[in-house]
């Protein structure tokens, strides 16, 4: 272990696992997930970008330790979250004669980690499963904490499982090299720890947002925070059936704008529709009284101030209107008895779910934020 490394622990007691967050640590990993999983072999599933860049290193690094390994990799991008893809990652781990007590790694964003964590799900009822998160956003939300899948067509991560990994490697090094526009959309996962419930936090970014972007110690602060965030919350509610649902602040929104713009990420990453859907819960809430106006342009400035898109009409090439977002909103996975479930916002930091919210008060909403110039 480095001296350097930070490691935020999940205690789920058999499941538990540790995050490790430092810089160089794909070039470890095979001592990392040797020691994590004694004598298994390595399904390497990852995407074409990746290939090129990381994946190298992770070979030597496997071969240094004497793990066998082999690879299956994907295109790049949202529509990857797919049964095709799934089928081929499935085939290809099995043909790979990976056997049970083998693991599935996940080296990527976090489709890459969706659906390799599903295939590590399924396959021989059960493999082990390390995510290599190489996104921020991967980072800080979608390899902590046990949620796989796909999509369907009829919404966004609809079929999937949980499925606890056995560790997560944060190397916050590859994050340089991440596109701009795919750092700043990891970014408004990180101002939702903040939005939850640690309004500290949120200051703390609204000041240090610049070092964050920049690579500095700040950064690394930023992702370990965000990763204990989300650990406290799963190790409370590993299912979702209470209060993890309320890491999907801002999510019915961003889901039903992703549904419609048919997971294009030319026109709309992920990320960037949860900064919209993050403004939407703040701006929803003060439409029914919940908070304050001044507490939702808080949270639009603040997003708008790092680069993200904060309003529907902001969507590259958006032709939907209000009934078609909230017929997408009933897809969504928190819809109980066909009833919509919102989280939303008393102040930032102070967010809470709201069940049975009415359709015609969200109908009302959206006409009046797709009005807005």
């Amino acid at each position: 272990m480095s001296a350097s490394d930070a490691i935020v622990h999940v205690p789920l007691g058999e499941r538990a696992y540790d995050i490790r967050i430092g810089h160089g640590l794909i070039e470890r990993a095979g001592e990392l997930i040797g020691a994590a999983t004694p004598g298994a072999a390595c399904a390497i599933v990852t995407d074409e970008n990746l290939a090129r860049t990381h994946l190298p290193a992770l070979e030597r690094s496997l071969e240094a330790a004497g793990i066998r390994h082999a690879q299956v990799v994907c295109p790049p991008g949202e529509a990857t979250k797919c049964y095709r893809w799934f089928e081929t990652v499935c085939d290809a781990i099995i043909g790979a004669r990976m056997e049970r007590g083998d693991v599935v790694v996940a080296l990527g964003g976090g489709v890459i980690g969706d659906l390799a964590g599903f295939a590590a799900a399924v396959v021989r009822r059960g493999m082990r499963f390390v995510q290599i998160p190489t996104s921020l956003l991967a980072q800080v939300d979608s390899s902590v904490g046990g949620k796989t899948g796909i999509n369907s067509p009829h919404g966004k991560n609809l079929v999937g499982a949980f499925h606890q990994p056995s560790l997560v490697l944060a190397d916050v090094g590859v994050l340089d090299t991440l596109p701009e526009r795919e750092f700043r959309a990891g970014y408004a996962e990180v101002a939702k720890y903040g939005l939850i419930d640690d309004p500290a936090f949120f200051a703390w970014l609204e000041e240090n947002h610049r070092g964050v972007f920049a690579g500095g110690p700040e950064r690394a602060h930023a992702i370990q925070t965000s990763c204990a965030a989300k650990a406290a919350v799963v190790v409370r509610d590993e299912t979702e059936q209470g209060d993890r649902a309320l890491l999907n602040l801002g999510h019915t929104f961003a889901h039903a704008f992703e549904r419609l713009t048919h997971y294009d990420g030319a026109r709309l990453v992920h990320g960037e529709a949860v900064a919209i859907g993050l403004v939407c819960a703040f701006r929803f809430s003060a439409a029914l009284g919940l908070c304050s106006g001044q507490d939702a342009g808080r949270v639009e400035g603040h997003l708008r101030t790092v680069g993200l898109p904060t309003r529907i009409r902001g969507i590259p090439g958006w032709d939907g209107d209000a009934a078609a977002i909230l017929d997408a909103m009933f897809q969504d996975k928190k819809v109980k008895r066909g009833a919509l479930t919102f989280i939303l916002a008393r102040g930032i930091g102070q967010s809470f779910i709201s069940r049975g919210v009415e359709p015609s008060s969200v109908r009302e909403f959206l006409d009046a934020e797709l009005a807005r110039a």
